[in-house]
């Protein structure tokens, strides 16, 4: 009896078909789809998915709720900004290069003015992932958060990104006993991101804040300009 190729594409399809169910194949199609096009209408995703219009429809639109997709004015579907998030984690993507490049010298900058820890963090407006950061120079200093997802809801980023233009201030809303201060950056990116300076609250008193405050408002409007001038420098 002949035996199958284990490369072919054929038993790689059988395997697939065997461990991935359907309708997940289905929605990983469309993604990978849309994402290798860049942009991408609902009749091309279909049809290159093999799906009739009504059932790629509704897993673009499961896609699009949860921020792997977002559709544009033109009604082509492209990355929305949780995958825009997920990619600041790994680097590679053009968009994530430029904003790393550009908040790193500034969050050293932050980190040494202030006394505490800097962070940069991404947010697909579900929630927000702390993807860079500078060290306090203190030794007892707060550290560990880079690759770390927190919830928007009652966070100083969650209220930050909610409320553009001021800081917000929270203690204890992550760790026991950690006050964050942050503060969101405006710039055209598929992502939403903001600064946070974050370290032990018996340090972030009144005066201290009030001087973080100051330095953010500073730092964030140079981050908003320095990205609007790397985003108009041809690549």
């Amino acid at each position: 009896m002949a035996k199958s190729d284990p490369n072919s594409n054929t038993a790689n399809d059988d395997t697939t078909q065997s461990v991935v169910p359907r309708s997940v194949g289905r929605v990983l199609d469309l993604l990978e789809i849309v994402l290798a096009e860049r942009h991408c209408n609902l009749t091309g995703a279909a049809e290159r998915a093999g799906l009739n219009p009504s059932t790629a429809l509704r897993h673009l639109r499961a896609l699009e709720a949860r921020g792997y997709l977002s559709r544009g004015d033109d009604g082509a579907y492209g990355a929305g900004p949780t995958m825009w998030r997920l990619a600041t984690m790994f680097g590679g993507a053009e968009p994530v290069e430029r904003l790393m490049a550009t908040a790193q010298p500034l969050l050293d900058e932050l980190a040494a003015g202030c006394g505490e820890s800097a962070y940069l963090a991404v947010s697909d407006r579900r929630v927000a992932t702390y993807v860079a950061t500078a060290e306090s120079p203190r030794a007892i200093r707060h550290v560990g958060w880079i690759g770390q997802t927190v919830p928007l809801e009652g966070t100083a980023v969650g209220v930050a990104l909610d409320q553009p233009g001021r800081c917000a201030v929270r203690t204890g809303a992550i760790e026991p006993d950690i006050t964050a201060v942050s503060r969101a950056v405006p710039a055209a990116l598929p992502f939403d991101i903001a600064i946070s300076v974050i370290g032990p609250a018996h340090r972030m008193d009144t005066t201290s804040i009030s001087a973080i405050e100051t330095a953010l408002d500073t730092l964030v409007a140079r981050l908003a300009a320095d990205l609007g001038k790397a985003q108009e420098t041809p690549s």
